[in-house]
């Protein structure tokens, strides 16, 4: 017999991963301060050219959180992977590296997740990236980052996301990575922050 999967306060947190769970293709773009569209992405955690295109993989069982990002298109083949799990109300993500600050997903109310520091900290002035991901419609979802390097904001991301699978217990076709292996890699670490450890 399976486990049944905890419910969740409309509006919370849990609640909103278990709306989003699932595989997705986003659409991303990014632009300056000002708006105007940026053709290259060269100090973002992962740099490249702009647009792309990602496979995003999310898993939430109810206390633990995997989030893979996968480039299908525009830019180098990368998967990326993030996890974490619920604590009193609050994703917890796994330490993204040494010094890093600790990043946690919030919710803006019913389809609305932030992810960002807990705190203001030294770590945050040398790179901090906020998540803010909306479902927009049923299948839907806007996801819209501010990238901040050295204490000044860079550019913004917007990523418009179809969901193509409720789950995302097998690798779906259009993933570069092939038909066979996880989803989720070993969890995604940096050694940006290391000078703070």
């Amino acid at each position: 017999m399976t486990e049944a999967y905890p419910t969740f306060p409309i509006g919370s947190v849990g609640y909103n991963l278990m709306l989003m769970r699932g595989t997705w293709h986003d659409h991303v773009e990014t632009y300056a301060l000002d708006g105007t569209p940026l053709s290259d992405d060269p100090k973002a955690g992962t740099p490249g050219p702009s647009p792309f295109d990602n496979l995003v993989y999310l898993d939430f069982d109810g206390h633990k959180m995997s989030l893979t990002n996968v480039h299908i298109r525009g830019r180098e083949t990368t998967a990326k992977t993030f996890t974490g799990y619920l604590k009193e109300g609050v994703l917890v993500f796994d330490q993204l590296g040494p010094g890093a600050y600790e990043n946690i997903g919030m919710s803006g109310g019913p389809g609305i997740l932030t992810f960002n520091s807990r705190r203001l900290e030294k770590a945050c002035d040398i790179y901090m990236e906020p998540d803010f991901i909306m479902l927009t419609a049923p299948g839907e979802r806007l996801r819209h980052t501010v990238l901040y390097k050295d204490g000044e904001a860079i550019r913004t991301l917007t990523a418009k996301g179809t969901r193509l699978s409720p789950t995302c217990q097998k690798r779906h076709d259009l993933d570069p990575r092939g038909p066979d292996g996880p989803v989720h890699e070993k969890a995604f670490v940096t050694q940006m922050w290391s000078e703070l450890a």
